[in-house]
């Protein structure tokens, strides 16, 4: 099956609405993953058809979820989830952020070529990083466990926002939060193609 009918059977699988253009642009973006990997190590997946279901259905599978408008993407690695959630979403703001300037330096160039006008992209270790404005969402995927994503991140988050965590099985994590957080919902999420469990945590302090 093309790349193109894997993604497009996915979505319909998923019962998402997603544009014919907003297909083609996530197709190029996997096309510049695959190339650049060869040289910079972005993702251990290494063929095209794995990373439809690992890096671009797993996305999508959040979106549903999400709420606006200002996104923070920490340990963004080549850019997922957050250059996949700026296609669907470009009426909203997203900043990636990773240590790695090899994988920010991929995520800006991706960006240009992409032509993606809602995207900053900071090459930063997240805890010493100040943020003009603060986060609506703040959201990972195998940045770190979920106590240290919100310790982490916390300074980032604007007053009434949330994290979103993208996980396997959080339970185990989930017994470890810092004082002050409470869990607010753990979406299982199907994802075509992928065998392991994925779920979505969303997570906020407690007024």
């Amino acid at each position: 099956m093309s790349l193109e009918k894997e993604l497009a059977a996915g979505i319909a699988e998923m019962g998402l609405d997603v544009a014919p253009e907003q297909q083609a642009k996530l197709l190029d973006y996997l096309a510049l993953l695959h190339k650049w990997n060869a040289v910079y190590n972005l993702t251990a997946i290494r063929q095209p058809e794995q990373m439809v279901s690992n890096h671009l259905l797993d996305s999508l599978a959040v979106l549903p979820y999400l709420w606006p408008q200002r996104w923070l993407d920490v340990g963004c690695g080549g850019g997922v989830p957050g250059l996949v959630l700026s296609v669907m979403r470009p009426e909203w703001s997203f900043t990636l952020l990773d240590s790695n300037s090899k994988k920010t330096g991929f995520v800006q160039q991706a960006v240009i070529e992409l032509g993606l006008r809602n995207v900053q992209v900071r090459c930063e270790r997240v805890e010493q990083w100040q943020a003009e404005q603060k986060f609506d969402g703040i959201i990972s995927r195998a940045f770190a466990e979920v106590a240290e994503f919100v310790s982490l991140t916390r300074h980032l988050l604007a007053d009434g926002g949330r994290w979103a965590a993208m996980k396997g099985m959080p339970e185990q994590e989930l017994a470890r939060l810092p004082a002050g957080i409470e869990v607010e919902k753990v979406i299982t999420l199907h994802v075509p193609k992928l065998e392991a469990a994925r779920s979505l945590v969303v997570l906020g302090e407690i007024k």
